[in-house]
């Protein structure tokens, strides 16, 4: 049994692009989930070429073969004006009257994924506080007031991004599902949930 301790991501991993080189030079990885293995796998260097999102990883310093966890991010935005009133209202509860607009910027979370071996370990909430801690930093060149991410309707990665402060703009599936026009009947595959920045930031400054 590994053992791990606070800062682990931060302390005896390396934050590095996620590029084909890379990959070829580590041992494959594994997060446990299908989709996602095959996306990093094949799809994050296409998404690359075509300027869809940006795929970053850490990898252990004591052996640069293994990819810790790899993430996947691109531009995005909280279209409030698109949503229900109680809706639109639960999203921009923190923002000023005066500063209320049509879209908000945000930041995307297309793929999230934590390596097998070090599940149910520090890394999987270090990952998402590097991420947070990133669009607040000072030397971020753009505003970027949500983080946004369509969860697989799972609750392995409901209860993660739960726990990590998000929260579903839709209360129940049923209301997701007529605001993305998806019959009733049919299933829904993600949950579409948001985290405020301007929290984090309130609590740093």
């Amino acid at each position: 049994m590994l053992s791990f301790e606070e800062n682990f991501l931060f302390e005896k991993c390396s934050f590095k692009e996620y590029t084909p080189s890379l990959l070829e030079s580590c041992s494959p990885f594994d997060c446990g989930h299908k989709d996602l293995n095959s996306f990093f796998k094949d799809d994050a260097f296409k998404f690359h070429e075509e300027l869809l999102g940006k795929t970053h990883c850490f990898t252990l310093d004591n052996d640069p073969t293994v990819i810790v966890c790899a993430f996947t991010i691109s531009n995005d935005s909280v279209k409030a004006s698109d949503l229900p009133g109680s809706r639109r209202k639960k999203v921009t509860k923190l923002i000023p009257r005066e500063k209320t607009l049509r879209n908000y910027p945000a930041v995307l979370i297309g793929r999230l994924g934590v390596n097998v071996n070090y599940k149910g370990t520090t890394v999987s909430r270090e990952l998402m506080q590097f991420i947070k801690s990133w669009f607040i930093d000072p030397e971020n060149k753009t505003g970027c007031r949500y983080i946004v991410v369509d969860s697989y309707n799972e609750p392995i990665p409901l209860h993660y991004y739960a726990k990590n402060g998000f929260e579903t703009i839709f209360s129940t599936e049923d209301q997701e599902k007529e605001y993305l026009k998806i019959a009733k009947d049919q299933r829904l595959k993600t949950r579409l949930m948001h985290f405020d920045l301007i929290v984090l930031r309130a609590t740093t400054t």
